[in-house]
C-alpha cells in the first residue's frame, strides 16, 4: 500500500531533503520515524517527495509517499491519524506531519506533480525587518521596486533553457516551465515572490530572486533579467540569495482519474531529458 505523506517543516537546522551519512535531513529523520513508529528494520522504507528542497529551504506543503509492505498494512488501525500522532510524537518539533493517507492508484509524490508553488519573502525596510521571523525572511537593507519587478520577471515566464539561473549537473537539462513569476507585499508589508512551475533545477528560484532584486534596487534594468536567461550561462552579476527567505508552500496533482497518465508523462519526459543533457 502506498501512503501519501503531506508535512511541513522550518528548514534552519537542516541539511536539505536528501538524506547524507552524519548529516541531519527531512528524509533522513522521517525515514528514521516511520521505520521506528511501524516497527520494521531500518532500511526497509523508502521516502520520495515532490522536490527536494536545499539546506536551509522552508516547506508548508511538502509532499512525500512511502510504500508499505503487506505485513506493515496487516498491522496498520482502520484510521492513519494515530499513526499521524505517533509519528509527530517521535519528531522534533521543526518537522510536522499533517496527514497520512492512502495513496490513490497511481499516486507519485515526484513524477505525479504538476507544478511546486514557492514563496521567497523580504523585508526590505527597517520598520519590516522582525527578529521574530528572522529565520524565514530575508532582511535586506534597501528599498525594493516590485513594479520594475514584476516588469522584469514577465520576461522570465514560460517555457526556457534556465542554465544561466541554475546550478548544472551533468546530464541534467536545465528546460523549465515557470508558470508564474511575480512579487507583491502581504498585509504587513513583506515583499512575497511567488514562484511556481512545473519543476525547478538546483538553486534556480533564489538565483531569480537574486536577479530581480539586482533589478528592484535599480542597479539594473527590467530588461536585463532577460538577456541573461538568454546567454543560458551563470553571469556573476547573478547573486545566488539565501535560502532561508525561501518556503515551498504547495504541490499541485491532477485528479485522481490523471494521475497514472501523468506519472508516464514526466517519467518519460525525464528519462528523455536524461538521455539528451
Amino acid at each position: 500500500m502506498r501512503i501519501r505523506i503531506d508535512l511541513a517543516y522550518d528548514g534552519t537546522d537542516f541539511k536539505g531533503w536528501a538524506s547524507q551519512p552524519a548529516l541531519r535531513t527531512v528524509q533522513g529523520e522521517l525515514t528514521a520515524a516511520l521505520h521506528t513508529v511501524l516497527r520494521v528494520p531500518a532500511g526497509t522504507l523508502q521516502v520520495t517527495c515532490a522536490g527536494r528542497t536545499d539546506s536551509g529551504v522552508h516547506a508548508r506543503g511538502q509532499v512525500a509517499h512511502c510504500d508499505l509492505p503487506a505485513e506493515v498494512v496487516d498491522r496498520l488501525p482502520d484510521s492513519l491519524e494515530p499513526v499521524t500522532r505517533r509519528l509527530n510524537g517521535v519528531l522534533d518539533p521543526d518537522l510536522r506531519i499533517h496527514a497520512l493517507t492512502v495513496a490513490p492508484e497511481g499516486f507519485d509524490a515526484r513524477f505525479g506533480a504538476l507544478w511546486r508553488r514557492y514563496a521567497y519573502r523580504i523585508a526590505d525596510r527597517p520598520e519590516l525587518v522582525d527578529p521574530l521571523r528572522r529565520r524565514h525572511v530575508l532582511a535586506w537593507p534597501r528599498a525594493l521596486d516590485l513594479d520594475a519587478m514584476n516588469e522584469a520577471a514577465a520576461g522570465l515566464v514560460g517555457l526556457h533553457d534556465f542554465a544561466a539561473f541554475c546550478k548544472q549537473r551533468e546530464g541534467a537539462t536545465t528546460i523549465r516551465t515557470l508558470q508564474e513569476l511575480r512579487w507583491s507585499r502581504d498585509a504587513d508589508g513583506i515583499a512575497v515572490g511567488h514562484v511556481r512551475a512545473d519543476a525547478f533545477c538546483h538553486s534556480m528560484v533564489r538565483a531569480l530572486v537574486g536577479c530581480l532584486i539586482a533589478v528592484g534596487e535599480g542597479r539594473r534594468e527590467p530588461a536585463w533579467a532577460a538577456e541573461i536567461l538568454a546567454g543560458r550561462r551563470r553571469d556573476p552579476g547573478v547573486v545566488v540569495v539565501h535560502a532561508h527567505g525561501l518556503t515551498l508552500e504547495e504541490v499541485g496533482y491532477p485528479d485522481d482519474a490523471d494521475l497514472a497518465a501523468r506519472v508516464l508523462l514526466t517519467s518519460a519526459r525525464r528519462t528523455e531529458e536524461e538521455t539528451h543533457g
